[in-house]
């Protein structure tokens, strides 16, 4: 299957947004796990957004004309940051990951990023085993554990929902 790799469009946002929400859906209900997103829109609104960074290199894997997978580069500090990857369920374990992966690595490599690190769900083992292939280091385990808040105060502390004005404006 010849790959196309090319730069994001915004125009790309909804079929990538989908990819991502069936991608990571297809995974976790593979592992009992919830989603990650909950619906296609937030995958549009998220990955519309990092196409649009100037500051994260995005790339977009066509086959035959139709748009099949992305992968992403955060170019903002030292050490850059890879993903999320995301490839159409329907074309899983055919290499088009390597394919994403060696563009990101190979944008690393020109930019002269001191490191490049990425965070995987640890249940997701074919993606570990492409990432060790890649060269890349396992260094922790990372779990991310959810459920009701707690119904106790901690002295000193005040709890609340975050806001927009918490996070930093970017210049």
């Amino acid at each position: 299957m010849p790959v196309s790799v090319r730069r994001g469009r915004s125009s790309d946002a909804a079929a990538l947004g989908d990819i991502c929400y069936r991608a990571f859906k297809a995974i976790a209900d593979e592992h009992n796990f919830p989603p990650d997103l909950p619906n296609p829109e937030i995958g549009t609104g998220f990955l519309g957004t990092l196409i649009a960074h100037d500051r994260i290199f995005d790339v977009v894997a066509e086959i035959d004309g139709r748009v099949a997978g992305s992968n992403f580069l955060d170019e903002r500090n030292s050490i850059s940051g890879v993903g999320p990857i995301t490839i159409d369920p329907s074309r899983q374990n055919h290499g088009l990951g390597q394919v994403l992966m060696h563009a990101v690595m190979e944008r690393w490599v020109e930019r002269g990023f001191v490191g490049i690190r990425l965070v995987q769900a640890a249940y997701h083992c074919r993606s570990l085993a492409l990432y060790l292939k890649l060269g890349f280091e396992a260094r922790e385990l990372l779990a991310c554990l959810q459920g009701p808040a707690m119904a106790s105060a901690l002295p000193g502390f005040a709890v609340r929902a975050a806001t927009a004005d918490d996070v930093p404006m970017q210049s």
